[in-house]
């Protein structure tokens, strides 16, 4: 596997701070869907251009299941913004979401599978998997396709995604989809009890002008 990464300086998650005050003022607008996954999803694809930001405490895979760590919640839970970091080779199973939702590629690469029910009412991969590598950025929702398995595309290393959901994603109530069975109602929670801090401004470098 990788070394570590560096521990990022405080300063580093301006990229994440930024970004979620321009996708609440994207909401502040009232979009309809569509133009919140294409307009988001271009703020998201800014974000995960650069892999700096993230720090070491949301990036930790666990050695048997994938983890999901809150980064922010707004205030109403009118969005959410979660790393998916994927020890090697983990995937999810299929689920749903219920709400629209972008993943953006921030750290190796993951495959997501797409389902969809055939004629006869059976659950069956929609298509083929997409790959998703590092900038790379997708959608899911009820209206374009909500149901799908994510999977690490890497046996060796960590991969990690940063998504957005239309709610607070942890306390929504979903379903898992097993082979065979009836669905599987769900509350996916977190796998942290504490939140970076995004607000703290002074670690930022000074301005020209701005006295000391």
């Amino acid at each position: 596997m990788p070394a570590p990464r560096p521990t990022a300086p405080a300063a580093a998650i301006t990229p994440l701070r930024d970004f979620v005050i321009a996708f609440g003022r994207l909401l502040d607008s009232h979009p309809d869907e569509p133009r919140i996954l294409r307009e988001g999803g271009a703020l998201l694809a800014r974000l995960v251009a650069q892999d700096d930001w993230l720090p070491e405490a949301y990036a930790q895979p666990h050695p048997t299941y994938y983890q999901q760590y809150l980064l922010h919640a707004d205030s109403t839970e009118r969005f959410s913004v979660v790393s998916f970091v994927w020890g090697p080779g983990q995937q999810t199973p299929v689920h749903d979401h219920t709400v629209w939702g972008l993943i953006g590629m921030l750290r190796g690469a993951e495959y997501n599978q797409p389902f969809a029910r055939d004629a006869s009412g059976r659950l069956a991969p929609n298509g083929a998997a997409s790959r998703l590598e590092p900038g790379a950025v997708e959608a899911v929702s009820p209206t374009i396709g909500d149901l799908h398995r994510v999977t690490n595309a890497h046996a060796d290393r960590v991969s990690i995604s940063i998504h957005v959901y239309g709610a607070n994603i942890g306390g929504v109530h979903r379903h898992t989809y097993p082979e065979d069975g009836p669905p599987k109602p769900f509350v996916s929670g977190y796998s942290n009890a504490t939140l970076p801090n995004l607000w703290d401004r002074s670690k930022d470098p000074l301005q020209p002008g701005v006295p000391a």
